[in-house]
Order: structure tokens, then C-alpha cells, then sequence
């Protein structure tokens, strides 16, 4: 029996040294306080939602972890504009995913309609694709709202495969995202249009321009989530060199847009069934068969391969692993094929599952908290300062943990407050009624507080 308790004592201290050190256990954002939020049509005042956000719990094996999740954000979602009358809802879901990744070494395995990864967050990650392809005996779309069933069913293989975000944009919210049957999800890089160097959709302007991260050129970007193969995901720059070295770049897609002006033949010169006319109604790009693979050399090592990913340094991974890449192209807009794709790099072995069957250790956040007057750590960006109508606080990286954001005047008295909430990056205090002056923002995580003075300009 002693010799039980000891092997016991062993396996499970083994197991948390590996909680501590394995990222995919320790990334999610773990939240059993903060409800969900969405907008409706025209009203930038958001309805509060019973549900919770991010993720519930995260458990773990000697194989496995296990992370369970509403599938919905701490950023406030909707309205969805293109007539999509579904809203975000809880998923109540486990996602089982593999400890320690492993290549494919065999065929690659095409991603998939639906779920093909999740953000730290929770919130699904889907592919390209919208459902909707072109079907070349009747010459019009298939599959989807408002069209007749594509032959072979949902998800069956087409010539010409539609791309959501180019089809779609109309209708994703302003952290570029939307449900299909209440499970939200991102096909792309997640972050607010209004934050993009070109902005290509105007729904933020009633709308807070909110995301789970923020783009900045001048870090290597957070790890956002995790592929259905276990191996995790990056925002848009990263270290130009696999090694760590060379700066950081914006790590790009091999993939562009072929030069063609008729839809006759396939991505690698294959015979395929004529798709519509490159035309306003269905330009190049519209279709995943319109871009091509040109595969990297040595003298492009911050191109990406075939499935969007490379092996590298990152933050996380100081010895190296595979990790995907959410592309953007030189605007930020995102870039073909957005995150994952259009084939998984490893074995995919993730999966949803409705229990968990086996013997696993609960996995809690540490206790964590924001270094007094180091803004710089956290990366804060305040602004319009000076400012008269609005001022804005915004979070560069991944929120991890709820921040109370006050006024003050310089009496130290609290004029108003309000919260950047965990896995949100952006808050906002009008201050049209407020006396001109200098006032003190404060930004506190209840243990620990920054300060930045403020002024508003009345003149």
C-alpha cells in the first residue's frame, strides 16, 4: 500500500512540473466571474448575457488536457449585419487536446468545416471556408443560406470553394467573427477591423473595436490559441528568423493570388470544372482554388509553409516547436490562409468530447499582478491625450486577468471608472462633460496599480 501512495506521490508530482512548464496547459484564460455581452442592430449599448466567458477549467493527464469553455468571449459580440439571425451562445464544451503534439509524417490532413482549433479564450477557431462552393452544372452556388444543397452533401469536396472572409465580411462583428448556430467563431486573425492600418469594415464605428489581442510591429505577438493537432498558434509577427534572430517581422503566407482571368484550371495546373467568371460579383480570391503555394527558400525564412506554420523560437517555446501563424498581409487585413491551413501540419487528434474518462489534476492560474508605474510592461496605449470627448485605454497583448480603470482628479478624487475585462483589449470613458485640466488614470488588478496623467483640452 506504501509502495502504492509513493508511485502515486511520483506520478503526480510528475504531472504538475509539466503544468508549469507546457503551455497549453498554462495560456488559457480561466474565468468563473465575468458574464458574456452582445450588441443589437443600431444600440452600442450592449445586453448583458448570463453566461460565462473564456474558459471554466483546465485539466490535465499525463497525455492529455482537457479545457472547458462557453465557446464565448469576454469582448462583447455582434450585431451581425448580413441577416445571420443566430447569436453567440453557450457551447458548454471540452476540448480534449494532446500534451505533446506530433508531425504527420504521412498525407497531410485537410482542415475541415467547423471547429478546427480554439483560441485561448475558448472561442472556436474554423478555416477558410463558409460552406459554399460553385456547382458547375447549374452554374451558381451551392450549400449555405439560400442556396440549393452542393452534391455530396455539407463539407463534400467542390472545384471552387467560397472564402469566408472576403464572402462573409458583411456580416462578422468587429473582432471579425460571427456564429454558425450560436458557436462562435473567428476564420481569421482576432483582432478589431477598426485596429487594421486599412480598415475594410466599417461596424466599428458604432460598435467598441474589441478583440482578444492587438497587432504590434514591434513584438513578437502573443500565443493566441491552439490547432486540432495540439500545436499552437501565433499572431501576425513573430522573430524573422526561426532561431530567435533578425528582429521582429510580419511572418507571412506562401500563398497568393494566382494570375489567371478565367476559372479553367486548378491551383497546380490540374483540369477542373469551370467556376464563374472572375468578375465585381465573384473577384479573384474569392475562392480558395484562385490562390497558389510558392514555397519558401532560405532566403525567406519569414514565409510560411503549405500549412501556414513553421518550426521556431517563440516566447513560449524557447527550444522550438511548429507553431501557426495568424497572416496579415502589409495593412494587417487578413491573408490567405488566415490561420490554419488548408492542411494540418500534425496528427490530428483533438477533439470535443462530452466527459472526461479518465483520472486528471485541475490546473489553476497563479496568482499573478501588474507591476506599480510599469506601463511599459503591460503595454498600455492611452489615447487621445490631450483629449475632449473620449478617451481611449487599450492593451497591446492578451489581456490575462480583470483591470479596474478610474479617473481621478488630482485631489484623488474618482470622477469615473470602468474595467478592462480579462481577454478584452480596449475600454473607453467619455469625457465630454468633464471639466478641462489634468486628471490621473489609474489601472489597478486590485493589488497593484499604474498611473497616467491625462489632460482634456475644453479650449
Amino acid at each position: 500500500m506504501k509502495s502504492l501512495l509513493i508511485s502515486i506521490s511520483i506520478l503526480t508530482t510528475a504531472m504538475t512540473v509539466v503544468a508549469q512548464t507546457n503551455p497549453i496547459i498554462t495560456s488559457w484564460l480561466q474565468n468563473t466571474e465575468v458574464t458574456a455581452r452582445h450588441y443589437v442592430e443600431g444600440n452600442s449599448t450592449p445586453i448583458n448575457d448570463d453566461e460565462l466567458v473564456n474558459v471554466q477549467a483546465v485539466q490535465y493527464s499525463d497525455e492529455y488536457v482537457y479545457i472547458s469553455a462557453t465557446g464565448l468571449p469576454s469582448y462583447i459580440t455582434g450585431p451581425f449585419l448580413d441577416g445571420n439571425p443566430s447569436l453567440a451562445t453557450n457551447q458548454n464544451a471540452i476540448f480534449k487536446f494532446p500534451l505533446e503534439p506530433v508531425a504527420n509524417t504521412g498525407t497531410p490532413q485537410e482542415s475541415n468545416p467547423g471547429n478546427i482549433g480554439i483560441f485561448i479564450n475558448g472561442v472556436a477557431l474554423f478555416d477558410f471556408r463558409d460552406g459554399v462552393a460553385w456547382n458547375s452544372n447549374t452554374n451558381s452556388l451551392c450549400g449555405g443560406p439560400g442556396n440549393p444543397p452542393c452534391p455530396g452533401g455539407p463539407g463534400s469536396s467542390q472545384d471552387w470553394n467560397r472564402d469566408a472572409i472576403l464572402a462573409e465580411r458583411g456580416g462578422f462583428d468587429c473582432s471579425k467573427a460571427h456564429p454558425a448556430m450560436g458557436n462562435y467563431h473567428h476564420h481569421q486573425n482576432p483582432s478589431a477591423f477598426k485596429l487594421d492600418l486599412v480598415v475594410l469594415s466599417d461596424i466599428c464605428n458604432l460598435y467598441n473595436a474589441d478583440g482578444l489581442y492587438t497587432i504590434d510591429n514591434t513584438v513578437h505577438s502573443p500565443l493566441i490559441g491552439f490547432a486540432y493537432d495540439g500545436f499552437p498558434i501565433y499572431g501576425a509577427y513573430g522573430h524573422k528568423n526561426a532561431d530567435g534572430t533578425g528582429g521582429i517581422a510580419r511572418i507571412k503566407s506562401s500563398y497568393r493570388l494566382r494570375n489567371i482571368t478565367e476559372r479553367t484550371m486548378g491551383p497546380s495546373g490540374e483540369s477542373v470544372s469551370q467556376g464563374p467568371d472572375i468578375s465585381s460579383e465573384y473577384p479573384l480570391g474569392y475562392f480558395r482554388e484562385d490562390y497558389e503555394y510558392i514555397p519558401t527558400s532560405p532566403d525567406t525564412p519569414d514565409y510560411l509553409d503549405e500549412h501556414n506554420g513553421r518550426f521556431c523560437v517563440t516566447p513560449e517555446y524557447p527550444d522550438g516547436i511548429y507553431c501557426y501563424f495568424a497572416t496579415v498581409d502589409e495593412n494587417w487585413n487578413s491573408a490567405y490562409p488566415y490561420v490554419v491551413g488548408p492542411t494540418f501540419y500534425g496528427n490530428v487528434v483533438a477533439e470535443k468530447v462530452n466527459s472526461i474518462d479518465e483520472q486528471v489534476i485541475t490546473y489553476s492560474n497563479p496568482s499573478s499582478s501588474v507591476n506599480e508605474n510599469d506601463l511599459e510592461k503591460i503595454h498600455v496605449n492611452i489615447f487621445p491625450n490631450p483629449t475632449s470627448e473620449i478617451l481611449i485605454i487599450q492593451l497591446v497583448d492578451v489581456n490575462k486577468e480583470n483591470l479596474q480603470v478610474g479617473l481621478f482628479d488630482l485631489n484623488g478624487n474618482l470622477i469615473t471608472e470602468t474595467k478592462l475585462y480579462q481577454g478584452s483589449t480596449i475600454t473607453y470613458i467619455n469625457t465630454e462633460t468633464l471639466y478641462g485640466g489634468h486628471y490621473m488614470l489609474k489601472i489597478s488588478d486590485n493589488r497593484n496599480m499604474i498611473t497616467k496623467r491625462v489632460f482634456i483640452d475644453k479650449d
